[in-house]
């Protein structure tokens, strides 16, 4: 009978393929047993396997940082918070009473203040800062290298501008290291050389004992009112990190009040590194600003993706690309296309996409607004850069 037939044959085909599995070899028993197993999918699923997988192993490699970036707060605990210490300041309000104010006493006199930096190509912003520093600053240090972090040599820009900063020269130590151009070399490694070179250089300007020590990058700038504050208080702790208004770009994206790695050192020989990293748990509020790729010339862009120590987000060739580095800077978007870099869900989903324009250029470097028309990329309004 029919039934009977069909019945039958399912339970030989089933039969026999157990047999043959069965009796063949250890060595072809995986083989075997993979066309037992396939005799039951058709050709649409084995279509839908052989595009689904690529895709799949393509998203990943085009998004897997994104996903990385995005479930960061299942495997990274939040910082521990700063205790964050109030900023008091006005220009009609003493010394004496911002002193006090912040729970400190005033000094008969202020301390001496020395400003050390790495200076890689950032003239620009390098003017700006010692410009807002340059009434409170006793030595201003400088170390620059023939080499990036990422072991590309490059050339020595502060030395052949020197020239522009006339202004600092009678209190400016200058030093030059040699880079170790060491290839593959994780460019933190050289990056952490260059910095033990900064320390030995700031030791020769003549620091002393309760001198006081900003350790930031370039773009890092404190304000003048807030170096003066610390330099004519007693009190202040022996570290203290600064809070500046994080801007990319100019100071048209204003991104967030989050940046503290720069820092303020009361100088103690033997104990005091120079280090950006966190080395204390006091924050002082509104300190100043930090303006990152603030650049002129798209070529500056291109130089310090390839530069910095984070290189490995350059992640495709195209991410160099002149007209998208000139677009990804008008909407105020991610150079490297990456989510923010924050610790809960709350925050990243609140910072995708681009940053909102900002149209307000109120207590910005005295220096900029002096000067507008020769930095007015650096103003609102103006996201248009030079090739150069």
């Amino acid at each position: 009978m029919s039934n009977g037939y069909s019945n039958s044959k399912k339970t030989d085909d089933i039969d026999s393929c157990g047999e043959v599995c069965g009796q063949v070899s250890s060595g072809a028993f995986t083989m075997s047993r993979l066309r037992c197993m396939l005799r039951g999918i058709d050709i649409r699923t084995c279509i839908v396997f052989s595009v689904l997988i690529p895709l799949i192993i393509f998203g990943i490699y085009m998004h897997g940082q994104k996903v990385t970036y995005f479930l960061r707060p299942l495997w990274e605990s939040p910082p521990k918070p700063f205790e964050e210490y109030p900023h008091y300041y006005h220009e009609n309000v003493t010394m004496e009473t911002l002193c006090h104010l912040h729970g400190w006493k005033i000094r008969e006199s202020p301390r001496r203040v020395f400003d050390a930096v790495l200076f890689n190509n950032e003239i620009d912003i390098l003017t700006l800062r010692w410009n807002e520093l340059y009434p409170y600053i006793t030595q201003f240090v400088l170390l620059e290298s023939n080499s990036t972090f990422t072991s590309i040599p490059k050339p020595l820009l502060f030395a052949s501008n020197r020239q522009q900063f006339k202004f600092v020269e009678p209190r400016l130590t200058y030093g030059m290291v040699g880079g170790r151009f060491r290839k593959g070399e994780n460019p933190f490694v050289e990056e952490a050389y260059q910095r033990v070179a900064l320390d030995q250089l700031i030791r020769i300007a003549g620091i002393q004992d309760d001198d006081l020590l900003i350790m930031s990058d370039v773009d890092e700038i404190p304000s003048a009112h807030t170096i003066n504050l610390l330099r004519w208080c007693d009190d202040i702790p022996p570290v203290l990190h600064l809070q500046l208004r994080n801007y990319l770009y100019s100071f048209e994206y204003h991104v967030d009040d989050k940046s503290w790695r720069a820092s303020v050192h009361r100088y103690k020989a033997g104990k005091t590194r120079y280090a950006h990293y966190r080395q204390a748990d006091v924050l002082l509020s509104d300190a100043g600003w930090h303006c990152s790729f603030c650049f002129r010339y798209i070529s500056q862009f291109i130089f310090k993706m390839k530069a910095y120590s984070h290189t490995d987000r350059v992640r495709f060739s195209h991410y160099l690309d002149p007209k998208r580095i000139q677009d990804k800077i008008c909407q105020g978007a991610n150079l490297f296309d990456m989510l923010p870099e924050e610790h809960t869900f709350k925050e990243i989903i609140g910072k995708m996409g681009p940053i909102p324009h900002s149209y307000s250029a109120v207590h910005l470097p005295a220096y900029l607004l002096n000067n507008a028309e020769k930095y007015r990329y650096l103003l609102p309004g103006n996201c248009k850069r030079e090739s150069g």
